[in-house]
């Protein structure tokens, strides 16, 4: 028996690597700099953006670091890997916020090995070594937003 879930529909259509990418650096951000997923991300094949919330302008170093990270994630091949949840459960363990007001009551949870976990419809791949190389091309910080500009290699 197949199990069905009562989803809303995706609009998007991603490309795999760079949006499983984005989860990975989004990950990395909370853990570094104690703050949120992305507030607002562009994310397409050739090159992407992710703005965050920052009280403070990073370093050159810090800077590094991110995309040092995200690569060392990249480079274990985690499993990618969906289960799926009520509203009510995922209140618990995800900010929910940013989930649309028509957002069914069942939700599809993106887990990346270990290292993140969150509700995303999207698009992604099977393992994160499929992802290839994360590079941040640049950078820019006007309180209280980070933008950071990446491809993949």
């Amino acid at each position: 028996m197949i199990e069905q879930h009562q989803l809303n529909e995706h609009n998007k259509r991603e490309y795999p690597p760079m949006h499983t990418a984005e989860h990975i650096l989004n990950q990395t951000m909370m853990r570094m700099f104690g703050c949120k997923r992305a507030v607002e991300a562009h994310i397409e094949r050739k090159k992407s953006k992710c703005d965050y919330e920052l009280l403070q302008q990073p370093t050159e170093q810090q800077i590094q670091d991110i995309e040092n990270k995200v690569n060392e994630i990249i480079l274990q091949d985690l499993p990618v890997w969906v289960d799926y949840t009520t509203q009510q459960e995922a209140i618990q363990q995800f900010d929910l916020t940013r989930l649309p007001e028509n957002a069914s009551e069942e939700l599809r949870i993106v887990h990346i090995g270990d290292y993140d976990a969150c509700p995303c419809l999207g698009i992604h791949v099977e393992r994160t070594a499929q992802i290839g190389r994360v590079k941040i091309l640049s950078w820019s910080y006007c309180y209280p937003r980070l933008r950071l500009r990446f491809r993949l290699d």
